[in-house]
């Protein structure tokens, strides 16, 4: 029997609509529902071979420890050679190392380190407080040449070493000399004086005698005996343990000679878990130190450090199972979205600050009021999310290495508009325009448009955003003619003080002629400008360097309060000289048969805890993180 026609057509077309609609809608979400993604990046069968394949940026440029200021170079120094302590790659905490115990005195303002007697140089010698001593001597002598050289500012007698420190005690006027270690020491002067510690009788001591108390110490780093180092600091650091474990503090054997000619070749002597074996286009290669004195616990037998010149064939060769893993590469905001469901991609808040430094010294900034009520009125969530694409994490401090703490410069519209009423500036009114300086840069002119705007949306202030870049900038630096300026520093080291340094100190160099007395910027980065001088080392002590032009350069602290130093974050966030604004992220892929990398906010990852799991197989992890 035919079918019958429907009576009603038009009702029969929109149920076939309908129908078509939900089969579409059906079949179109079944699209979306795209397959679970691979749990790793690239599976590649495990090595049976305790051999670690790390590409970790270009070649290096040096394994002088001294020079060492990122990776690749302080990742080989880590490998290569040990210091009196070392940094757990998990706790970033100072971890025994060449120096077995420490202990401090004088309020942590006199650290005492006492050295194992069976650590080796690749040569067989052994290592001891002499060789760091010369090795530190070096380090002082380099001066502003060290990457890092404001990590020694707080080492007494660090700026005495424009000329040798011997020829230096000689020349000493005998009568300053007695006065100085009678304590007498004006203001401003360098102290020779011996600490209290230093004349302590060997009788009440365990240690080998010390030095003549007659004998002025001009150097605040001094071998007891073979195996007990002392270091003197100008202002007392509780920390002080972490900030050694950074490679520029690792000894180098016979004082550095054998880095003078600065080329990379496989005959340096070392003193660490692995010595260089080979160096070459293709990379460089490292052996494990049969002679190291912890050799039982390290694990891997050989390193090798394979370069690549860009993101793209670092993840080439990751994908093709030619190296174990990848770090220090950038990637693309695409290749971010395309890794980041990957297990074995690894995202890490960078030890890095990104921030604005006051001009304290201009009115209204000078009022701690106005500067909260600037920093607290900024989102920085929209900024790291949005004009950042997520690649920074917001910092509502100074300090990246505890990021889920409490967020002490969070924003607070409410509050920042009551701190303006109270400093006099009701809605804005009567706030001069603020004169923002900022490096010439895409992502920072960005940011910089997007702080106006929430300055303007919540506070009511204009903002003149002043880009300028080389000799420009630096003129304007100099010249102290802006309110806020960009900075960016690292933080190579999880020792608070020598961070606290870092931030807010720069170097400046002043013309020791009547005639001028206007400091100039001589920080390579951006910094804020004060004729405010508040030296680092505090009374007592200079923290002044004669540079061969006549120059004389000072290690300066911006607060915009009358010798007021800032040595740990509370006092930072209880002054506000800058607004910190974001931390950056770093970035690693490493293969799941590679155990015990761990990587930090230090980017400091220690390879004498690295093995490999030769047993890892391919596609039995499925499913798992």
């Amino acid at each position: 029997m035919r079918n019958r026609p429907p009576k009603n057509r038009k009702h029969h077309y929109f149920a076939t609509l309908l129908t078509g609609v939900v089969s579409i809608i059906a079949l179109s979400c079944g699209e979306l529902q795209q397959p679970a993604p691979e749990t790793f990046y690239s599976e590649t069968k495990a090595p049976q071979k305790q051999e670690f394949r790390w590409s970790n940026g270009k070649l290096p440029k040096s394994f002088d420890p001294a020079m060492a200021s990122a990776p690749p170079e302080t990742d080989i120094v880590r490998a290569i050679f040990e210091g009196l302590t070392d940094t757990d790659p998990k706790t970033l905490n100072a971890i025994p190392a060449i120096a077995k115990s420490w202990k401090s005195a004088d309020e942590t303002r006199i650290w005492t380190f006492r050295l194992r007697k069976d650590a080796r140089w690749s040569n067989g010698e052994t290592v001891t407080a002499h060789d760091f001593v010369k090795s530190w001597k070096r380090l002082a002598k380099l001066g502003y040449k060290l990457p890092h050289h404001k990590l020694l500012h707080n080492i007494s007698g660090v700026h005495l070493e424009a000329k040798p420190i011997e020829e230096t005690a000689k020349k000493k006027p005998d009568a300053v000399v007695k006065a100085e270690s009678n304590g007498q020491n004006k203001p401003g002067t360098v102290s020779t004086a011996v600490p209290e510690a230093a004349s302590r009788t060997a009788r009440d001591r365990d240690a080998a005698p010390v030095q003549d108390a007659a004998k002025p110490l001009l150097f605040g780093v001094e071998a007891i005996g073979d195996f007990e180092l002392r270091v003197t600091l100008n202002e007392p650091d509780e920390q002080f343990p972490k900030l050694v474990a950074h490679p520029m503090f690792r000894p180098v054997y016979s004082g550095g000679a054998g880095f003078e000619e600065g080329k990379l070749t496989a005959n340096v002597v070392t003193n660490g878990a692995f010595r260089i074996s080979s160096v070459g286009k293709d990379g460089v290669t490292l052996d494990r130190e049969e002679g190291y004195y912890d050799r039982s616990k390290v694990r891997l037998e050989r390193v090798t450090f394979v370069p690549s010149e860009t993101a793209d064939s670092a993840l080439a060769a990751y994908r093709a199972g030619d190296v174990d893993a990848v770090t220090n590469t950038s990637f693309e905001p695409l290749a971010l979205k395309i890794l980041t469901p990957f297990v074995d991609f690894k995202t890490t808040t960078h030890s890095a600050l990104n921030f604005y430094a006051f001009n304290v010294k201009r009115h209204p900034f000078n009022d701690r009021r106005v500067r909260e009520a600037l920093a607290i009125s900024i989102e920085r969530e929209r900024l790291t999310e949005g004009e950042m694409e997520g690649s920074a994490q917001p910092a509502f401090d100074y300090l990246p290495f505890d990021v889920g703490r409490e967020k002490k410069l969070a924003s607070d519209t409410e509050r920042a508009k009551s701190l303006f009423e109270k400093a006099g500036f009701p809605d804005a009114e009567g706030f001069p325009k603020i004169k923002l300086l900022i490096n010439r840069n895409n992502v920072q002119e960005k940011i910089a448009r997007s702080v106006a705007k929430m300055w303007k949306d919540n506070l009511n202030v204009d903002t003149e955003i002043v880009i300028k870049g080389g000799s420009e900038f630096e003129e304007i630096l100099a010249s102290g003619e802006y309110d806020i300026v960009r900075r960016g520093v690292v933080l190579p080291t999880a020792d608070e003080t020598a961070n606290m340094l870092a931030i807010f100190s720069t170097d400046r160099k002043e013309d020791s002629s009547p005639k001028s007395k206007r400091p100039v910027s001589a920080s390579s980065q951006p910094s804020g400008t004060t004729k405010e001088k508040a030296t680092a080392s505090g009374a007592g002590n200079s923290n002044v360097k004669s540079s061969s032009n006549g120059e004389s350069l000072e290690l300066l602290i911006d607060t915009g309060v009358e010798n007021e130093k800032i040595l740990t974050e509370e006092e930072a966030i209880a002054s506000i000289p800058a607004i910190p604004l974001y931390f950056p992220t770093s970035y690693s892929l490493v293969k799941p048969y590679v155990l015990g990398f761990e990587m930090n906010t230090l980017d400091a990852p220690s390879l004498k805890y690295v093995y490999i799991d030769s047993n890892w197989q391919p596609g039995k992890q499925k499913g798992q993180s």
